[in-house]
């Protein structure tokens, strides 16, 4: 890597805000003492102040919160509708299941921005998973405990599609950070199960959870991100995979076969420890003969998506995902010149 790409770094908004903010040494930390960080973090990023930050939702989508009756527990997830449409909200819709980035910490709620811009324009209806967030101590929760929840959240909605107003023939996934990681092994499972699935997006993913996981170039390179540090990474990848555990499992990097996969658009921000994840994933794809475009921001770090009020590049990455989505997500008859266009 070149010495002026070295020299980059993110707006300056980013590093002023993250710079208030301390963290603390999460290695010193005791078991409740990081689930008690953990949630004042989900609780800070759905406030109002930080709101002005991440963005407003759009107005033009209703967002409410459901419950998925699934045979062994009860799953959360934030369903974003658009507010008009001519056959009733979401009627007939192509369906976005979204599974928000974190891992250890993290919410539905912070994405609002996107979700409902997604659900809006597009249109569709998006489901986006409120899944198990790992959790150390005894039992403790894995982060297969995430991978088992974005998945049968996607089975479970195409299965009842009728109820959901959603055309199960339109469907994509989505994920950020380590929900990349749920959203990418959903598509996996899609293909070899014979669930129809249209289109992947994964922005920043992370696609290693392996003791390699670490030694990617940009890893080293952006170690001390103002979002996303080379110690939370260290401590995410402890926490997801217990001692003993298969962390290839839960690696998108490490599935056995990548062929004849739906489409992928992997969105990677130049400035973040993950960006060669997304890289090496995309090429993986490519290599196994399944459609992938990467889509880079050189001025973007890491949750680039949901902070669009400081990173401009958020804007023009999510009209990229709306087009990609659009692109695969119309009906077969649809012609594309009767399609709205994003504004």
């Amino acid at each position: 890597m070149s010495g002026a790409s070295r020299r980059r770094r993110p707006p300056l908004g980013v590093r002023l805000v993250y710079g208030l903010m301390r963290e603390p040494d999460l290695d010193a930390l005791s078991d409740d003492e990081l689930i008690a960080v953990r949630d004042a973090q989900n609780r800070a990023v759905v406030s109002g102040p930080v709101r002005v930050l991440t963005g407003r939702p759009d107005p033009g989508a209703a967002i409410a919160w459901r419950r998925l009756e699934l045979p062994d527990r009860v799953l959360p997830v934030r369903v974003y509708r658009p507010a008009r449409g001519p056959a009733g909200p979401g009627a007939g819709l192509p369906l976005v299941v979204h599974v928000h980035g974190g891992g250890f910490a993290g919410t539905a709620a912070q994405c609002d921005w996107v979700s409902s811009r997604i659900a809006a324009r597009l249109p569709a209806v998006v489901v986006s998973v409120e899944h198990r967030l790992v959790t150390p101590g005894t039992p403790g929760v894995p982060f297969a405990a995430a991978v088992e929840d974005g998945w049968d959240a996607l089975r479970h909605v195409v299965e009842h599609a009728a109820q959901w107003d959603v055309d199960a023939g339109r469907v994509a996934v989505m994920g950020e950070s380590a929900g990349g990681a749920v959203a990418a092994l959903a598509a996996v499972r899609a293909a070899r199960s014979g669930l129809p699935l249209r289109a992947q997006v994964l922005v920043n993913p992370c696609t290693d959870l392996t003791p390699t996981a670490l030694d990617h170039p940009s890893v080293a390179e952006y170690a001390d991100s103002p979002t996303l540090t080379r110690a939370r990474l260290e401590l995410f990848r402890r926490l997801a995979v217990p001692e003993g555990a298969d962390a290839r499992a839960v690696s998108p990097m490490y599935a056995e076969d990548l062929g004849g996969l739906a489409p992928a658009l992997v969105v990677v921000p130049s400035l973040d420890p993950l960006a060669d994840h997304g890289r090496a994933y995309a090429a993986r794809l490519r290599e196994a003969g399944t459609p992938a475009r990467v889509a880079e921001y050189r001025r973007a770090g890491h949750a680039f998506i949901s902070m669009p009020t400081l990173v401009p590049a958020a804007r023009p990455a999510r009209r990229e995902i709306l087009a990609f989505l659009r692109g695969h997500l119309r009906p077969a008859t649809a012609s594309s010149a009767a399609e709205a266009a994003d504004r």
